[in-house]
């Protein structure tokens, strides 16, 4: 099947494909009236044309099988289809379709709900080309992972071979979104994988004799005119062996993984099979699906043909059979084997697929972004960044800006009119320190930084339910904060609008604390606020710099730039926002 997955003009082959599945279902139909018509006249008149029934049967079996090749294909060519709409639709920043990642959400995490991680509008759809809750997860867990730039290098190179494969990028998504549909729960498969092995010795008995004695009893039935009453005892003596093995086969029937999910598992391995990455990270990751004993492809492809089996035993073709050839025994005795040679790989492969399917998020989010900037990782506590703009605003009209902190400067306080850029410059830092510690390229044109912990201040609410005002909510991240920065470890902190819960004269005071406590850490970062007067702490605080948002007021319209420039904001327009909204001053 792994053949099918190529394609160069999906829409036309899409058209292609309806029409051969149409012929193949006329076809079947045919020949299934074909296999009844030899039936009746072979019972009721021409014994010998029964012998027809087995080829007739075999091609019956071989159109179904390329059947299903053909649905297969045509769910392939329109996950392709559906991914180049999805592509459109992130280009240009519509992402409310896509799955927003609630329930990764954490108010009590050090920077996920303040820079747009998850939720609608986030990062999160942006990023995320998983099919598997599996994936999902893991894809969450690296995004809200603390700054790691060992890690972080490894995985960059790894992304950035891994983007050169495009098409096996595009396939693996493709296979995930064709046959994932509602994921079945694997825990009870993976401990009927450590239960001891249900074979014994006595069941050859039945698995040798059931055909051989049930062909000859047919033979002998077609050729020698033999009594059905002895096909009467063979069934009756069947039955009681085949209540030997009962139990376990309707336990396996009842575990067994759905048939999107193994199909999925194995044409993955197909894909990873046939190529060859030079990545240290990449190999590690290929090396359980393509060991020197066995592929996983193989054992995936049987694993997937058994619980076909399995699963469609009470189909009335399989009962007959069944009943006169004991065909349970050689079903039980495959999935044992199965078990033997492979229980221990299962759940292994399973996890190596779900980092598998966050790579591949990671390298289609690079093709889609055209993202090829380089990181250099400092052993300073510094950053340096260069038309530095945020993933979630369209690259068309998004305004990049260029900002750096050297080692000897500690805080930057950011002062600016409303709406002039602030907060979205500030999460435009903290979402790109995200990108980068994921292994991907920022978006920007130059990125230096050292090895900081994100910690962010922003989006600090009221909770009814917990009785917490958003200043003490506030207040409470502050403190988080400031115990990090007492431990010594190297902070990059985002405060916006620090303090505003409270009045002036207090936030002022507070605020002037707060700047100097910081000063003593290895903590860095910006501080944005309103009140002006705190711009002239940078005389006396030798760790401290100005830099500001403006505006311009123009035919009484309110301009902005969005470009962020050093020192303190020469003017505000909160008085002309006023006056526009209607509000007089006399």
């Amino acid at each position: 099947m792994n053949k099918n997955f190529q394609t160069e003009n999906p829409q036309v082959e899409l058209s292609v494909c309806k029409k051969t599945i149409a012929s193949l279902a006329l076809g079947r139909l045919v020949l299934f009236f074909s296999i009844g018509a030899v039936l009746i006249i072979g019972l009721s008149e021409i014994r010998l044309l029964l012998l027809a029934f087995f080829p007739l049967a075999a091609m019956f079996i071989y159109l179904i099988k390329l059947f299903n090749d053909q649905k297969d294909r045509q769910s392939f060519l329109k996950a392709v289809v559906k991914m180049k709409i999805d592509q459109e639709l992130r280009k240009k920043r519509e992402l409310s379709t896509f799955d927003a990642g609630e329930e990764f959400k954490d108010k009590n995490h050090a920077f996920c709900n303040d820079l747009d991680l998850f939720g609608e509008h986030s990062l999160f759809q942006l990023l995320n080309h998983t099919v598997a809750d599996g994936g999902k997860l893991l894809l969450s867990k690296w995004l809200k992972a603390g700054v790691d730039p060992q890690r972080a290098k490894e995985r960059f190179a790894a992304i950035k071979e891994l983007s050169t494969h495009q098409n096996f990028v595009r396939n693996f998504e493709a296979i995930g979104k064709a046959f994932v549909k509602e994921e079945k729960n694997k825990r009870p498969f993976y401990k009927w994988l450590k239960t001891p092995n249900a074979w014994k010795k006595l069941y050859w008995l039945p698995l040798i004799a059931g055909p051989l004695v049930g062909l000859v009893l047919l033979l002998a039935w077609l050729f020698m005119d033999l009594s059905v009453a002895y096909f009467s005892g063979w069934i009756l003596i069947g039955l009681g062996f085949l209540a030997m093995i009962f139990k376990p086969l309707m336990e396996a029937y009842k575990i067994m993984p759905d048939e999107g999910d193994l199909k999925t598992l194995r044409s993955w391995s197909g894909e990873l099979e046939r190529l060859e990455f030079k990545d240290p990270y990449l190999k590690r990751l290929q090396a359980p699906i393509l060991d020197k004993q066995y592929r996983a492809s193989e054992a995936l492809k049987s694993l997937e043909q058994q619980s076909f089996t399995v699963q469609n035993r009470t189909n009335l073709m399989y009962l007959i059979f069944n009943l006169f050839f004991w065909s349970d025994f050689l079903v039980l005795w495959r999935l044992e084997t199965w078990k033997k040679d492979y229980a221990s790989h299962m759940q292994e492969w399973e996890a190596v697929f779900e980092e598998w399917q966050v790579l591949v998020s990671l390298a289609a989010f690079t093709n889609e972004e055209n993202i090829t900037c380089e990181v250099d990782w400092s052993e300073k506590l510094e950053i340096d960044v260069k038309s530095l703009g945020h993933p979630l605003l369209r690259q068309d009209v998004c305004v990049s800006n260029d900002f750096a902190m050297v080692e000897q400067e500690k805080t930057v306080l950011l002062t600016g009119s409303n709406m002039s850029g602030k907060t979205t410059f500030m999460r435009t830092l903290g979402i790109n320190m995200v990108l980068v510690n994921l292994g991907l390229s920022p978006f920007s044109d130059y990125y230096r930084s050292g090895p900081f912990q994100l910690f962010t201040s922003m989006r600090n609410t009221d909770s009814l339910g917990e009785s917490v005002s958003s200043f003490y909510a506030e207040l409470a991240r502050i403190k988080g904060l400031l115990e990090q920065a007492e431990k010594q470890s190297p902070v990059f902190f985002l405060l916006d609008e620090i303090l505003k819960g409270t009045n002036t004269t207090d936030r002022v005071m507070g605020s002037e604390a707060l700047i100097k406590q910081l000063m003593e850490s290895k903590s860095k970062g910006i501080i944005s606020t309103h009140d002006i007067e705190l711009s002239k702490l940078e005389e006396s605080y030798g760790g401290l710099v100005n830099y500001s948002f403006q505006s311009d007021i123009k035919d009484n319209e309110i301009l902005f730039d969005y470009r962020i420039k050093k020192g303190p904001c020469p003017s505000f327009n909160a008085h002309k926002l006023m006056e526009l909204m209607g509000i007089r001053f006399d």
